[in-house]
């Protein structure tokens, strides 16, 4: 979404302050039920994670025991969660709802809270994004409930390789929950591959072949520093003009013509189109003056940047008694205080305290 002139600052070109920074000091908050910032920017996509919970152990995610899961009474009850959802869409402006994990698959009622968002009017455009298991037997049954589309997460399409990344052996049932999406119509079915140097930078060619060849739509993300054990080093990243400098060894790449918009990546055609590819920046392309996401963890926070050191709760509101417009309100004065940018390159950024698995990406 492009940016609205409100009248505030204007996030710098080239640069972003850490989100522990002061933002520049603005007029009051405008009189709108949208979700703003200081910076012009409006929030109307939704990124929800249903659970911290998850079936592998990524080791650029977490620890090979896993983490202390987030306790069942901290977490928003189905009906909880769809109040919010149903809040964001008919009062704050949001038009895209993207849930995640964890494993949103591992998420009970899953199928219900779709049906439930895809009731809304307006009717939001609704995606998800999971590790792909057990996505064989349940992908019919998500499309039926109202999922629009679906990201799939696959680091390597070598069976040894995936399961020390993942500490799971578990590729031949990622590969049949493709099939099945697929089949089932999620379309565009897109696969999400963060590489790593020394790990798996090797399989950018062999990626984008797979996905050519399936009909996949394929983003390259750099790795973020959202591991829970705060072990991310940039110097194993594997930056977005690597990976582009590895396609093109094989492929013919042309940017995608037209204004990228909020979204996330960058797109090339591959070999005159009409598949593409998309690359995803964030740490050495930032696109946060773009930004259009708000962020709900499982247990009610609401996020203004995946990178924020601070939420606001809007589960003790709910708990509390709260009417939907005070709830809006909380959401609202969160967004407002959004940060110009995650700041990773600053002397002074903290990573944040929750891992990937608990923010939701």
């Amino acid at each position: 979404m492009t940016a609205v002139d409100l009248g505030m600052p204007r996030l710098p070109t080239g640069g972003a302050a850490g989100p522990t920074s002061t933002p520049v000091v603005g007029p009051a908050r405008p009189d709108t039920p949208e979700l703003v910032d200081q910076f012009g920017r409006v929030a109307t996509d939704l990124r929800i994670s249903l659970t911290d919970r998850c079936n592998l152990r990524c080791t650029y995610c977490m620890p090979a025991e896993g983490l202390d899961w987030m306790p069942g009474d901290e977490r928003l009850s189905d009906r909880e969660l769809i109040r919010l959802i149903t809040v964001a869409v008919t009062r704050l402006g949001v038009r895209e709802l993207r849930f995640t994990g964890g494993e949103p698959l591992l998420r009970r009622g899953l199928e219900d809270i779709l049906a439930a968002c895809a009731a809304l009017l307006p009717r939001p455009d609704i995606s998800l994004t999971t590790n792909g298991i057990g996505l064989e037997r349940r992908a019919a049954g998500l499309a039926e409930a109202g999922l629009d589309r679906l990201n799939v997460s696959l680091d390597t399409l070598r069976r040894e390789r995936f399961q020390e990344i993942t500490r799971r052996d578990r590729l031949a049932d990622v590969l049949a929950g493709l099939t099945a999406a697929k089949a089932a119509g999620l379309a565009p079915l897109k696969i999400n591959s963060v590489l790593m140097r020394g790990v798996n930078a090797d399989e950018a060619v062999d990626l984008l072949e797979f996905a050519v060849g399936n009909g996949y739509e394929l983003r390259f993300i750099e790795q973020m520093p959202l591991d829970a054990q705060h072990g991310w080093k940039r110097a194993g990243m594997v930056s977005a003009q690597e990976i582009l400098d590895s396609l093109r060894t094989a492929f013919a790449l042309r940017p995608e013509a037209g204004e990228r918009g909020a979204a996330p990546a960058e797109l090339w055609t591959v070999d005159g189109g009409p598949v593409r590819v998309g690359v995803i920046g964030a740490v050495t392309r930032p696109f946060c003056d773009r930004c259009d996401r708000t962020r709900l963890t499982a247990d009610g926070q609401v996020r203004s940047c995946l990178f924020a050191t601070g939420e606001t709760d809007l589960r003790v509101l709910l708990r509390g008694g709260a009417g939907d417009e005070e709830i809006a309100r909380a959401w609202r004065d969160a967004m407002w205080a959004k940060a110009p940018g995650h700041g990773i390159d600053d002397p002074d950024f903290v990573q944040p305290h929750r891992p990937m698995s608990a923010i939701g990406g």
